[in-house]
């Protein structure tokens, strides 16, 4: 498996032919099926996922800008052969065609794995409403996962994808986003295309994405967020200026909107976040947040409950009882609504976005926690509906108010009984400023240099084998230093290798080829951060590419390499065993 399971990192792999389309995706389907943390509701076939292969060929990333990227899809979103089930076994129809996002993705040489698991009709916060089973939290699995974007998230999370496709309604598409220490991006209702998507809150539905790196969601977001004719709640993006932003202001809520529910670890998290933004050259301002509360509390406490009825009628009428009690209740209670309570409660939420657009004008964006808390798995089970609106608190306004929020890793808990579990912050602005949040999570990354989702330790740094100017003390180490890489290891690789000085190089740089004859040559072993693996590579001019590299004691690690043709001119010095002893000869 390619680490950090980064676009970048899989560009890279495939152009240095250490690993391949076919490879990968091969060892990422196997990794769904053998999945346990209950991710998936149905995954391709090896023939469909050949068939998304062998249409990659003739292309590379430079037509295709997902070339050979795994991404997973929620499934109450539409691809060709699976069914759509919206995590309810007796609704499950097969489609036609491919929902206008997916298909968009698909041309762009992404590859689907699959179907995700989520609260049944996208209906909830929590993960567990399923089901196909409660799906489980990426780093502690007696913890929920978040939802209803459940599935979505875990796989991105524990690198079975790159990134996936969620729904947001009410915050399904940034708590699970949160409680798996990835990046969930919530653009404005109607940027991403709904076509072919099962409505929860048709007005108020949008498309989701989930990544381990704002980068990657930079190169997803244009693909995904095109115009469609034949959705009628989209809308066309005006062009967005404004999107580096060295400088900021943003709003912090006051004491008094804030609520932790006895999570003093994750309050803690949320203050330090804001001294972060300062650190960033972001100038705190104090806001309201009371009317976009009281905004949030109309999604579920208001009319707007109907619209679930609406979107699921038909069905819900004649199969009630196929669903689960909670979505039964939830559902079922929106029958007590009146077309005048519908035109009340609109009223009510016009007043209070002149309010809240007005507070957001002032600063260039506000941060929330994106979760106050969360809670384990049998908790839930105990009080589903109350500790349900708990985790939608800072949520369940955005697309009401239609607004634009990315939701980001901040942290881990370092005490208390949720300890080592992550927290994660949004950050929310207007409407069409995706490309400005976009640009500030990039820098809050490289700000705090957290894991990328759950990943073990390793997944977080990559071994690289070096033998010639990026040796210590060579002239292209400041390459790997500048990089926080360390050294970790001086070695030698295993005894079938050969050396050579390639020709009309500056700075002198060698070629270590693979042979049935050699020797072991001297090596040093360098520990380079996941996150500037893309940025090292780039630098590094062909003939040499990433592969892997055999050491004496047979471990494989990551190394440079040399394409076959450049050794044409090139000097063997295999016998002296050493770049640096080749440097001292001369």
């Amino acid at each position: 498996m390619i680490y950090p399971m980064t676009i970048d990192a899989i560009h890279h792999a495939y152009a240095s032919g250490s690993i391949t389309p076919q490879q990968l995706l091969s060892d990422c389907l196997a990794a769904a099926k053998a999945d346990t943390h209950q991710v998936w509701i149905s995954t391709v076939t090896e023939a469909q996922l050949q068939n998304y292969i062998e249409a990659l060929e003739g292309h590379s990333p430079l037509d295709k800008p997902l070339f050979g990227i795994p991404f997973a899809i929620k499934d109450n979103i539409d691809l060709v052969g699976l069914n759509t089930t919206a995590a309810c076994p007796d609704f499950s129809y097969t489609p036609e065609q491919n929902a206008f996002v997916v298909e968009k993705l698909i041309e762009a040489g992404a590859i689907p794995l699959g179907k995700t698991n989520l609260d049944q009709f996208a209906t909830g916060l929590v993960g567990t409403r399923s089901p196909y089973g409660a799906c489980q939290n990426s780093f502690n699995p007696e913890y929920i996962s978040g939802g209803s974007s459940a599935g979505s998230a875990v796989s991105v999370a524990t690198g079975q994808v790159v990134f996936s496709l969620g729904t947001d309604t009410a915050g399904s598409g940034r708590v699970p986003a949160s409680f798996n220490n990835i990046l969930g991006l919530k653009g404005s209702v109607g940027c991403i295309s709904c076509s072919g998507v099962v409505p929860a809150c048709k007005s108020l539905d949008c498309v989701t994405i989930f990544a381990k790196t704002a980068a990657d969601l930079a190169l997803i977001w244009p693909v995904a967020a095109q115009f469609d004719s034949s959705d009628p709640f989209a809308r066309e993006q005006p062009e967005q200026l404004a999107t580096h932003l060295q400088t900021f202001t943003f709003g912090v809520p006051d004491s008094a909107s804030l609520e932790f529910f006895s999570d003093d670890a994750a309050q803690d998290l949320f203050y330090d976040s804001i001294e972060q933004l300062k650190a960033m050259g972001g100038q705190a301002v104090n806001v309201d947040l009371k009317p976009f509360l009281d905004a949030a509390k109309l999604l579920y406490e208001g009319p707007w409950v109907a619209e679930r009825l609406a979107a699921t009628e038909a069905f819900f009428t004649e199969h009630q009882q196929s669903c689960l009690p909670v979505i039964q209740t939830i559902i079922g209670n929106s029958k007590g609504y009146s077309a005048v309570d519908a035109y009340k409660a609109l009223y009510q939420l016009k007043s209070l976005k002149r309010i809240a657009d007005a507070s957001l004008a002032q600063v260039d964006f506000i941060v929330t926690p994106t979760a106050s808390t969360i809670y384990t798995i049998e908790q839930l089970e105990q009080d589903p509906i109350t500790l349900n609106s708990h985790l939608g608190t800072y949520t369940n306004f955005m697309n009401l108010l239609d607004y634009a929020a990315i939701a980001l890793p901040s942290g881990f808990r370092q005490n208390g009984p949720k300890q080592g579990l992550p927290f994660g912050i949004t950050l929310f602005g207007q409407t069409f400023c995706e490309d400005a949040l976009l640009t500030l999570a990039s820098r809050w990354q490289k700000q705090l240099g957290l894991p990328l989702g759950a990943l073990p330790a390793q997944a977080t740094s990559i071994d690289l084998a070096v033998c010639g100017a990026h040796l210590s003390g060579m002239p292209l180490n400041h390459q790997l230093t500048e990089k926080g890489a360390v050294l970790i290891e001086q070695t030698t690789t295993a005894s079938h290798y050969q050396l050579y000085a390639l020709a009309s190089e500056q700075p002198q740089r060698p070629a270590l080829v693979r042979s049935t004859q050699g020797e072991s040559i001297e090596i040093e072993i360098w520990r380079l951060p996941a996150e500037h693996l893309a940025d090292f590579l780039a630098g590094i001019k062909a003939p040499l590419g990433l592969g892997q590299v055999e050491l004496n004691d047979g471990r494989l690690v990551n190394g440079f390499i040399c394409e076959p043709a450049a050794l044409k001119g090139a000097t063997e010095i295999t016998h002296l065993k050493s770049w640096r002893a080749y440097m001292a000869s001369l």
